[in-house]
């Protein structure tokens, strides 16, 4: 492993440093490796060492380069500046991309409490946008978010539909930072229909980083299973990301959106509504739609097929046809097919 540490500014002592793990010769298969940017919180007073170094280990364990982003703080954490630390952490690592053998398609943040607000706001609001981000216990809404800093933003409002996949955690009993910050935050999400996954355990302190008695003290009540935040989320980004195969990754078996309703042009992996809503992809289906009429049977003897439709609208096409064994051999020919009609 290489490690380095870069200092992107003096006077607000902001520094990146970078552990870089080898590739190629006995490393088979793996000329490149993603990446994980670690932001750990301190209300954007200091910056917490308990939330850089051992959650860096976790994920190179797992075969991560890791980036540990020391940000500004104190007098120094006026709104936008630790946002452009982030813009500029992530200039850095694209520079030295080919150097470090990162793949700068494949990095997440990792952000805790108020570095959780700052990895949210670089997956909605910043310049170079993670791949995906990992949130714990992070200020997130804007009235708790200005209870750390003026003119703080709040996060849930500014997910659009290029706001990247999403792994959250934190605790009910959170009495620092509620975990309605959460939960606002996954109803934004959802209404784009961008990935997520989320772990609120029943009982917690704030700022329980890994959850190991090395971090914290052996006397806090906090559930074992808590710890698990981090197995689950590094096996959540193997499925978005891929796992590790004989020759580098293997495709990844998670989609950043639920669904395609947000992008330009139509395909299977929209919604049912969205496709049979629209004249010109029924014209384009019509032979797979009269399958459908044969081999779809109602709920009721009362529902017409168009009812079907409707009742299963928020399914993807592909699902249904997968589903019912419909045009399986022929997937590929009709998502090229809608590929060409804009999704209006």
């Amino acid at each position: 492993m290489h490690q380095e540490i870069i200092t992107l500014s003096e006077e607000r002592n902001v520094t990146l440093t970078a552990m870089i793990q080898g590739v190629g010769g006995e490393f088979r298969g793996i000329s490149a490796r993603p990446a994980v940017l670690v932001i750990p919180g301190g209300g954007y007073q200091f910056c917490s060492d308990r939330e850089a170094d051992p959650v860096a280990f976790a994920f190179m364990k797992a075969g991560y380069h890791a980036f540990i982003l020391r940000y500004s703080v104190g007098e120094y954490s006026k709104w936008p500046q630790p946002l452009k630390d982030y813009e500029q952490a992530m200039e850095c690592i694209s520079d030295k991309a080919e150097e470090w053998h990162v793949m700068t398609d494949k990095i997440a943040v990792i952000g805790f409490s108020a570095g959780g607000h700052l990895a949210g706001a670089a997956a909605t609001m910043g310049r170079r946008r993670p791949a995906a981000a990992i949130l714990g216990y992070p200020v997130l809404r804007r009235e708790t978010a200005l209870e750390i800093g003026q003119n703080m933003p709040g996060i849930p409002e500014h997910v659009d539909e290029n706001t990247c996949p999403c792994f959250l955690f934190g605790t009910r009993t959170d009495s620092v930072v509620p975990v309605q910050n959460i939960v606002d935050m996954l109803n934004a999400l959802g209404r784009f229909h961008t990935t997520y996954e989320c772990h609120i355990y029943a009982y917690g302190p704030h700022g329980f980083a890994t959850g190991d008695h090395s971090v914290q003290s052996c006397e806090t009540l906090f559930p074992e299973r808590g710890a698990r935040w981090i197995d689950d989320s590094i096996s959540w980004l193997h499925d978005l990301f891929g796992d590790w195969g004989n020759e580098g990754l293997t495709r990844p078996v998670l989609r950043p959106h639920v669904n395609d309703d947000a992008l330009a042009w139509l395909s299977l992996d929209c919604s049912i509504s969205r496709i049979y809503g629209n004249p010109k992809a029924r014209e384009t289906l019509s032979e797979t739609i009269r399958k459908m009429k044969e081999r779809i049977t109602p709920f009721t003897p009362e529902m017409t097929f168009d009812d079907m439709m409707q009742a299963l609208g928020k399914m993807t096409l592909r699902d249904l046809l997968v589903e019912r064994g419909i045009d399986t051999d022929k997937l590929d020919e009709l998502n090229e097919a809608l590929g060409k009609i804009p999704n209006i």
